[in-house]
């Protein structure tokens, strides 16, 4: 399956929610990300990641293969004040200086990677010493919760698997394979976190929320979204009718060290 999230970049922008506050707050007090750093984030998308480490006085550069994404994610930068150097180009051959970097990050992306590649990559770029986190900020299907019903809804439109996410923990938000991913690469000091937090969305921003999800926008045609969002509608005013939908997520991180 061709997922193109190019697509969908706009209500990926608008309503896919980014790494909470405790997360970056998470990399500060453990000395992983600090003010003035250089950041090299992979797979940026619209920025969520980077913007979140530009804020906090890094000094970012973001790189994704999809030039719509990353229009977006300089829309968004540019309405925060933040400067941030964007470039289109894959994890695997960013094209950067090597030992450039103090941390490289991959937000909810590591498994669309060549994942051998991309660590190779990672190690490359990396100052000795360096820090690679790859981290997942996942919704939670959990019984007879929103997420969980709209997978089964999802799975009426488009069965098919978009391999390699599913079968790599996204319904436990939990990604053991990265280590043997990173350690294979050479990386040494692996450790981990994961905490939970609540989103809360609105009934329009979590349609749109869904919609930026990969077996939906990035996949399905015009038509067949429409009919989507139709039957997504009907779905919610019948069984979640209350909004805001208060609905799970779980932060995972991997922290690796040159």
């Amino acid at each position: 399956m061709h997922v193109d999230f190019g697509r969908t970049s706009e209500d990926y922008a608008r309503h896919r929610a980014g790494f909470p506050d405790a997360f970056f707050e998470r990399l500060l007090r453990e000395g992983v990300f600090h003010s003035g750093q250089q950041v090299l984030d992979l797979g940026a998308g619209t920025g969520t990641l980077a913007r979140g480490l530009a804020k906090r006085g890094g000094h970012v550069t973001a790189l994704d293969v999809s030039a719509p994404m990353l229009e977006s994610a300089r829309r968004l930068a540019t309405e925060e004040g933040l400067s941030i150097d964007f470039r289109v180009a894959p994890a695997e051959e960013t094209g950067l200086p090597s030992s450039a970097f103090g941390l490289v990050t991959a937000g909810t992306c590591w498994h669309w990677f060549d994942r051998a590649a991309a660590a190779r990559e990672a190690l490359r770029v990396l100052a000795p010493g360096g820090r690679l986190v790859i981290a997942h900020f996942d919704w939670l299907p959990l019984p007879g919760n929103v997420v969980e019903v709209v997978h089964t809804l999802i799975d009426t439109f488009n069965p098919s698997q978009v391999a390699p996410y599913v079968s790599f923990g996204n319904d436990a938000g939990v990604y053991p394979r990265w280590f043997i991913d990173v350690a294979t690469a050479g990386f040494t000091g692996l450790e981990s976190f994961t905490f939970d937090t609540v989103v809360h969305y609105s009934h329009e921003a979590w349609m749109g929320r869904v919609r930026a999800s990969a077996k939906v926008g990035p996949v399905l045609s015009s038509d067949e979204a429409a009919r989507f969002d139709v039957a997504h509608a009907k779905l919610l005013a019948d069984r979640f009718p209350r909004a805001p939908l208060a609905v799970p997520h779980r932060v995972f991180a991997l922290l690796a060290t040159r």
